[in-house]
């Protein structure tokens, strides 16, 4: 019996599928597709995949990271990164690892003339860029009043999948850009205009049967569950840490209320319906100010 397709969104099977040294004409196209929907006319023909191998040390810490490191036929190093749930540090995360790239590039003693162009591409199933309507966004380094460009050494792509609206496109005429194709698979591989598309778009078709191989076998889809849970316990730990900290935050707050109303000598009934903080809690506090 044929099984369900597994989340290509997950960082496991995508980096199963887009980083292939078997099938790098799947990388090829989907990098050009990025780049030729933000204008770069110059195209990747050759990529190699410099960490195809997923880390032996993954399965003992489930959340190491499963990106896709390449460098193209023109030198320039590209690392592709999906994230399924926000940890509110994406911006940070992909400076320190577009730094790291871009960096390692250099042993003791070359020039900088050696380094190339680095670039980072965030694939994030959830709104980051507030500010931002389009899905895809790309940042360089430009000075701030004139916009003139620093360097094209660093690029770094955002694409926020809940950004794209599928509805836009039931029909293959609907499709205005080669990335499209793309994102709508990782959105949902199993939709009747992705369907279409592979028809004429080979590398997809290539991925989808990657994705159809990968799903129907037992041993990659333990790790997919297991990355799954991972992910989301790791989120839910987050979250909750979160939450702590903000009901530390407003506790102490509470608390620094308190110990000026104390020190004015308010009502301690008045202070507590303020505060809601207990009698309990107003006799530690008033015990500090006299120590």
């Amino acid at each position: 019996m044929t099984k369900e397709l597994l989340d290509p969104k997950v960082d496991f099977v995508f980096k199963k599928i887009f980083g292939s040294e078997k099938q790098p004409d799947i990388l090829i196209a989907f990098l050009n597709a990025v780049f030729k929907s933000k204008g770069t006319a110059r195209e990747i023909v050759k990529v190699k995949i410099d960490n195809a191998e997923i880390n032996k040390d993954w399965d003992e810490d489930k959340l190491s990271r499963l990106d896709i490191k390449a460098t193209a036929n023109d030198n320039q190093k590209i690392n592709i990164e999906i994230q399924l749930k926000n940890q509110y540090n994406m911006t940070r995360r992909s400076l320190y690892y577009w730094s790291r790239l871009y960096s390692s590039q250099l042993k003791e003693g070359q020039e900088y003339s050696k380094l190339r162009k680095t670039v980072a591409i965030n694939i994030l199933n959830f709104n980051y860029l507030a500010e931002m309507e389009k899905y895809h966004n790309c940042f360089l380094l430009k000075e701030k009043e004139t916009n003139q460009l620093l360097t094209d050494l660093e690029e770094i792509h955002f694409i926020e999948l809940s950004k794209l609206d599928e509805n836009k496109y039931q029909k293959q005429e609907d499709i205005d850009n080669d990335l499209i194709p793309w994102l709508l698979f990782l959105k949902n591989p199993e939709s009747e205009v992705v369907k279409m598309i592979e028809e004429r778009v080979k590398e997809l078709e290539k991925a989808a049967k990657s994705l159809e191989v990968l799903s129907q076998d037992e041993e990659a889809r333990e790790i997919y569950e297991a990355r799954q849970k991972a992910i989301h316990d790791y989120v839910t730990n987050l979250k909750e840490a979160r939450r702590e900290t903000r009901k530390e935050t407003r506790k102490e707050t509470k608390a620094e209320i308190a110990k000026e109303m104390l020190q004015g000598n308010e009502d301690i009934e008045k202070i507590i319906k303020y505060t809601n903080l207990s009698k309990e809690e107003l006799e530690e506090i008033k015990e500090s100010i006299q120590q």
